[in-house]
């Protein structure tokens, strides 16, 4: 059975797991309806109908997602419009008017009257921040849509730092938020507590392959997250604390969802079930990289900003941490040969010039001063991937 929670001061009764729609499309740009393959179409209405079929109303899309919004368009009205709670996605822009004709097309594209949720989509620096809420700016519209019936709920979804969410919620004027928080990545912890004191509704993004690529998982890690998968015991993770309203499966076929439903029969348990796994977690870090490294390398490490060549020293701290302590390597090396390729959403550049650089200054204040430069070109060697692997997937 699937389990609900109340989505913040939109009172939706939201189920704990969300289908998101960004793994089943057949394109990551527009294409004419013709060219969907007839078994990438059927694959993608099988997996939404498997969906409402255990509970999981909540469709979740975007703008920015290709072919999703028109090939979920030919599945979505066949269902009874208030069975289902339906969210898109449109980025902010410097002109508002453009973001208002992105989220008629994907109006039109759904096929659908109004969504239930719409959310400003990568609020994820103060320029884009800046686009939203300015007067005249894409909240305005979002608010014009509303007014019009077109949008029940106004949330944003974002990859930003901290302080950026943060101060986004502090504007009081989204009813949700579609965050990253999960085992392997909890420095959003108080944006989550930010958005319940303004009773907003709490969506975690992609907990399970932002979260560690969690669906090819290395045997380490399964071996320290038995008796569960450690796609189970992130879910258990997330879900066992109240704030966490849903997580997003990115479903790619429809039993995608058969591991993730393991978890509602656990919710009542976490308390025992929960605590051996994550101190066998923390042993593991521990012995491996060391008792005062796990507990003190996050502290006082400089901004992307503040850092000579823009090197994003506290993404690749930390996943060299994760190689080392996890053998999440695929995973490290997946996200660190992001950087400077993924613009704000995934910020800064990697390590590859440390040593031409001067970093003793923007370090003064880690306990870990010294360490850092030698760590940061290691971890280079370690995850800079195959020029040949970064072309393939261009």
């Amino acid at each position: 059975m699937m389990l609900y929670r109340r989505f913040g001061r939109t009172e939706l009764k939201m189920p704990v797991f969300s289908c998101g729609g960004m793994r089943y499309q057949h394109k990551w740009k527009d294409v004419p309806q013709w060219q969907i393959p007839r078994d990438n179409q059927q694959n993608l209405e099988a997996t939404i109908r498997r969906a409402v079929e255990l509970g999981i109303n909540h469709i979740e899309t975007a703008r920015g997602y290709g072919s999703s919004e028109m090939q979920l368009g030919r599945i979505l009205p066949t269902f009874p419009r208030e069975q289902l709670i339906v969210q898109t996605k449109v980025s902010p822009m410097a002109d508002a008017k453009a973001f208002q004709r992105d989220f008629e097309k994907s109006l039109r594209n759904l096929r659908l009257d109004y969504v239930d949720l719409l959310a400003i989509h990568g609020i994820n620096n103060a320029e884009l921040l800046n686009y939203s809420i300015r007067p005249g700016g894409c909240l305005e519209v979002a608010k014009k849509l509303q007014a019009q019936g077109k949008v029940s709920f106004i949330g944003f979804s974002t990859h930003g730092s901290t302080d950026i969410i943060i101060q986004t919620i502090d504007t009081n004027q989204f009813d949700y938020v579609n965050l990253h928080w999960y085992y392997i990545n909890q420095v959003n912890w108080a944006a989550i507590e930010a958005a319940n004191r303004q009773d907003m509704g709490v969506f975690i993004i992609s907990p399970s392959d932002k979260g560690g690529m969690l669906y090819k998982p290395p045997q380490k890690l399964v071996n320290l997250c038995t008796p569960l998968s450690p796609m189970v015991f992130n879910d258990l993770f997330c879900l066992s604390h109240s704030q966490v309203h849903t997580l997003s499966v990115g479903a790619a076929k429809p039993q995608d969802f058969d591991e993730h439903l393991k978890t509602l029969d656990l919710l009542d348990n976490t308390s025992e079930i929960l605590p051996p796994i994550l101190a066998r977690l923390e042993e593991e870090a521990i012995a491996t990289l060391g008792e005062d490294w796990v507990k003190t390398w996050q502290l006082n490490l400089p901004t992307i900003e503040e850092t000579p060549g823009q090197i994003n020293i506290r993404a690749i701290l930390w996943l060299r941490n994760l190689a080392i302590a996890y053998d999440l390597l695929e995973y490290a090396k997946m996200r660190y040969n992001m950087l400077g390729n993924a613009s704000h959403w995934f910020p800064g550049n990697k390590a590859d010039k440390v040593d031409k650089l001067d970093l003793r200054q923007c370090l003064s204040r880690s306990p870990h001063a010294e360490r850092i430069p030698h760590l940061l070109t290691e971890a280079h060697h370690m995850l800079a991937g195959e020029v040949v692997q970064r072309l393939s997937q261009s």
